[in-house]
């Protein structure tokens, strides 16, 4: 049996929260753990339980809906607004959004939200479980899962909370650190060579001072912590 989802709703409507409340209750899938108005809890409680769904009102008087999942947007959360003004959801789906309900609010919309989020939870459940013996791996990215396949890859760059993985058709820009990322790829295969790159060792085409040349002539930095690693290595 699937593990409920954790659930949290906040709105700044008495009303609307027992609404959303009420609906949440009727649906075994979810696990409500919050259901009010106290954004500054439900801050803490984003730190404390991973993975959750949140339906979250954007107008509130503290700290908006846009706030919160811009203070929040490099985490696990999964969020549903909830909103009489559609006109921002142009700018909500920039951050996790599955979905975009308009009040008033109908059980059957709210449903038809909650089956759309596990459709894409099990969408890359299944991607991923069906390639786990598999040299390719999968990566959720903007919203997308992509296929990543070991020989296409140029370099990985590494950018603050994020990776960008170069390969021969496509720059893909992951939620992923270095660390986690390098235990996806194949053993013996790839080598990190700064604090920032990430590279295949079959693609080397010069090493040259304190840098490495791929092939296409791509130069990239050997960071000083790497050095004396991939010299031994060469040598």
């Amino acid at each position: 049996m699937e593990r409920p989802i954790n659930t949290i709703i906040l709105d700044d409507e008495p009303f609307a929260v027992r609404l959303l409340k009420d609906y949440a209750e009727k649906v075994s899938s979810l696990n409500i753990i919050y259901a009010g108005s106290d954004t500054y809890k439900v801050l803490e409680l984003l730190k404390e339980y991973t993975n959750s769904l949140v339906f979250i009102d954007l107008q509130m008087p503290e700290l908006s809906g846009m706030e919160i999942m811009e203070m929040r947007n490099h985490s696990d959360h999964n969020f549903i607004i909830t909103s009489a003004y559609q006109e921002y959801a142009l700018d909500a789906f920039k951050y996790k959004v599955i979905d975009f309900l308009v009040k008033p609010i109908t059980f059957q919309r709210f449903y038809d939200s909650v089956e759309k989020y596990l459709a894409w939870q099990n969408s890359f459940k299944t991607a991923s479980n069906s390639f786990a013996k598999s040299r390719d791996f999968y990566i959720k990215a903007e919203r997308k899962i992509y296929r990543i396949i070991p020989e296409e890859i140029i370099y990985i760059e590494g950018l603050k909370d994020y990776i960008r993985i170069h390969t021969k058709n496509d720059k893909i820009i992951a939620h992923e650190n270095m660390k986690d990322i390098i235990e996806m790829l194949p053993k013996n295969e790839f080598l990190r060579i700064h604090r920032s790159y990430i590279i295949p060792s079959g693609k080397i085409k010069i090493l040259e001072g304190n840098s490495i040349c791929l092939d296409g002539d791509i130069r990239l930095p050997i960071g000083e912590t790497y050095r004396k690693v991939i010299k031994a290595k060469f040598n």
